[in-house]
């Protein structure tokens, strides 16, 4: 093995026993650590953040069990490597053998024809899919291919895992036992590297790089103080790799709800030239503008909406004028959550309640007999009064007096506040 190979690569774990987190998934008696065990591995999506073992995972499951092994990734490859891959894992079906895997990275960036490409090949168990993706696969797999896939998610390692990390570094790489290394402080070591595994590795090997050329054999001390040095300057490194992809979007999006566009726009040019994907922020943006901008502003949601349409057809650069103009308009408009709060309070409310019964007069009657019990007796149809509005009660009694959207202080709800007033009288005096 290689001093010049990456010490995340030279530390990748090569089967379940070396693997560190994930304990929900491959934890003893977890749900994946029994399918891997048992050798019928159906095809499935790993979601969750960067360096938490996803390509690990299925590098240990094709070794596990012998399996072909074929990787693409999806910022690179086409709907002809995808052909030309499931060809190769074709020529693998011969007597016995267990069908190959096609491990997809950053599955979340193919098109819909390169996942229209999966398709057969999947559901003809040509091959076993793997894929790995950052974002809900929801949003960005389409759904053929995600409904004959199971997801699971894995989570950022905590300060128990990161621990375990280290020390596996320091008792278990060849060339780093070769010097007497001590972590005094670790705090920085953590905070920088987010629960991710290949950045924890990377900052420790740039940490003990940099006291082996300055102090030669000498023992070894990390310190909060000697990370930071590192980091001031090697700055240039992790912002490049997108190190700190959720602290910066983060940052975007507190910006945009504190109405300060300058720093929008800022923490939007970061991401541009950090490469971020497009439709990333664009989605953000749509979720923003539901949450925290609401019905301030109405506008704002179809304003969102429309900017992500055109992101996804325009693509970059040019995106990045339209993600300006959409971060700079939400920035600057009025700001609500009483949309976010009331379907908050409103799930809490069910939780509490359980399931209620519909009062009848708003029941469903669509046969003789549910009549004759009463459904839909006394139900008022709103357009047949003045103003098309008729008072009468659609929550079940018990939680009828139970107060869920509470308008905030802005010109539009200030409307809204009015208008309910005006139609419920003491129900909406709020």
């Amino acid at each position: 093995m290689a001093i010049n190979q990456p010490l995340a690569d030279r530390l990748r774990p090569k089967n379940l026993k070396e693997f560190i987190g994930q304990d929900h998934l491959v934890g003893e008696g977890a749900m994946l650590k029994k399918i891997i065990e048992s050798g019928n591995i159906p095809s499935f999506i790993m979601w969750g953040p960067p360096g938490t073992g996803k390509t690990t995972l299925a590098h240990i499951i094709a070794k596990t069990h012998q399996r072909a092994f074929f990787t693409l990734s999806a910022v690179h490859s086409g709907v002809k490597d995808v052909r030309e891959t499931i060809e190769k894992a074709k020529k693998h079906q011969f007597f016995d053998a267990p069908n190959a895997i096609l491990f997809i990275d950053e599955i979340h960036r193919f098109s819909k024809s390169q996942q229209d490409s999966l398709l057969g090949a999947v559901e003809q168990g040509t091959i076993t899919l793997i894929g790995a993706t950052t974002e809900n696969p929801s949003f960005e797999v389409i759904s053929p291919l995600l409904s004959r896939c199971q997801v699971y998610v894995l989570k950022s390692l905590g300060k128990k895992e990161l621990y375990q990390l280290i020390d596996r570094a320091l008792t278990h790489d060849y060339y780093l036992k070769q010097h007497a290394i001590r972590v005094k402080e670790n705090d920085e070591l953590f905070r920088y590297s987010g629960g991710d595994v290949r950045k924890l590795y990377n900052l420790l090997e740039l940490v003990i790089n940099g006291e082996i050329a300055g102090e030669g054999d000498q023992p070894i001390t990390i310190t909060n103080e000697k990370v930071q040095a590192i980091l001031q300057q090697n700055i240039a490194f992790y912002d490049k790799n997108a190190d700190q992809h959720y602290d910066i979007i983060s940052a975007f999006i507190k910006a945009i709800r504190g109405s300060d566009p300058n720093a929008a726009v800022y923490w939007l040019a970061r991401m541009v030239e950090g490469g971020e994907d497009p439709k990333f922020i664009a989605r953000r943006l749509v979720i923003l503008a539901a949450e925290d901008i609401g019905l301030a502003n109405p506008n704002a949601l179809l304003f969102a909406n429309s900017a992500f349409d055109a992101v996804e057809r325009i693509g970059w650069p040019e995106s990045r004028i339209i993600l300006s103009e959409a971060a700079i308009y939400l920035a600057s408009s009025p700001k609500s959550n009483s949309a976010y709060q009331a379907i908050n309070e409103a799930q809490q409310l069910v939780k509490q309640t359980g399931d209620l019964p519909v009062p009848m007069n708003i029941r469903n009657a669509p046969t003789k007999l549910m009549k004759e019990l009463g459904y839909g007796n006394d139900y008022k149809y709103a357009h047949s009064y003045p103003g098309n509005f008729a008072q009468q009660e659609f929550l079940p009694d018990e939680i009828a007096r139970h107060k869920l959207y509470d308008p905030q202080d802005n010109k539009k709800e200030h409307e809204m506040r009015q208008r309910l007033k005006n139609w419920w009288k003491n129900k909406y005096d709020y």
